[in-house]
C-alpha cells in the first residue's frame, strides 16, 4: 500500500523505488475488538521507533506506518502515538507515520499465509515466532474470552 505503481510485485517493492510499504490488511468487527486494541497489538509486536527498518529488514518498504480508513481512526492513532511518546513507552520516539489508506495490493501466492507455510524457516523462527510469543503473553486473557 502507499506506492505509485499498480499491482507491484514483491521484487519491485523490495527494489525500494515504488513507495509501497509491506502491510497487513486487517478486517475486524468493532463489537469484538476495538481499533485501539488493534493498535495496541501493532505497538506490541512491531518496533515503531526505527525509520525504514524492522529488525534486519531495511528499506522504505519496512517503514512504520498506520493506514487509517476514516477520520476517527486517524485521531485514535495520532492520540495513541502522542500518549505512548508522553509515557516514554519506548526508549526512542515513535516514528510511525499515520496516513490515509489507499489501494491495497495482495501479495503473490507464495507470500500468502507465509508463517503457516514456512514456520520452520529461520526468518520465521527468529523474527516472527518471538513476536507471536510476545503477543500471546500480553493478550492471553483477551484470547481466552
Amino acid at each position: 500500500m502507499g506506492g505509485q505503481i499498480e499491482n507491484p510485485t514483491y521484487r519491485q517493492v523490495c527494489g525500494g523505488d515504488t513507495g509501497h510499504v509491506e502491510v497487513v490488511r486487517v478486517t475486524f468487527n468493532p463489537d469484538e475488538i476495538t481499533y485501539r486494541e488493534l493498535l495496541d497489538v501493532f505497538f506490541t509486536v512491531h518496533d515503531p521507533t526505527t525509520l525504514n527498518r524492522q529488525g534486519n529488514d531495511a528499506g522504505e518498504q519496512y517503514r512504520s506506518v498506520i493506514f487509517y480508513s476514516d477520520e476517527q481512526q486517524q485521531q485514535i492513532a495520532e492520540q495513541m502515538i502522542a500518549q505512548l511518546n508522553a509515557d516514554k513507552a519506548f526508549p526512542e520516539p515513535i516514528v510511525t507515520a499515520v496516513e490515509p489508506a489507499e489501494k491495497f495490493y495482495a501479495a503473490e501466492d507464495y507470500h500468502q499465509n507465509y508463517y503457516n507455510e514456512n514456520s520452520r524457516q529461520p526468518y520465521c523462527m527468529f523474527v516472527i515466532s518471538p513476536k507471536l510469543a510476545k503477543f500471546e503473553k500480553k493478550f492471553a486473557e483477551k484470547m481466552r474470552a
